[in-house]
């Protein structure tokens, strides 16, 4: 996959295999894996920005996006990159 860009749009299959368009809110690199942040379009146009549910997935080093299975994983990832953001204010 080629690099991928925040603001780009992505068409996903949601897990009822329903497509839906998500955009990249932001992409971090944390303990030498790449993740980024998505959120579906849908809910950009209607939702308040504290009602939006922001979603993140890993970059496999083939380029695939996969889901964070972990608890763990995801809450570090999720701080980082809420903190990023608060940063970037």
């Amino acid at each position: 996959m080629e690099k991928i860009e925040v603001g780009e749009v992505f068409t996903i299959a949601d897990e009822n295999d329903q497509e839906q368009d998500v955009e990249v809110l932001g992409k971090m690199k944390l303990e030498g894996t790449e993740y980024i942040a998505v959120v579906f379009v849908e809910e950009l146009l209607i939702e308040t920005e504290e009602e939006i549910d922001i979603f993140f997935f890993k970059i496999e080093p083939n380029g695939e996006w996969s889901s964070i299975e972990d608890d763990e994983e995801f809450e570090k990832v999720s701080a980082a990159f809420e903190e990023s953001r608060e940063l970037n204010i």
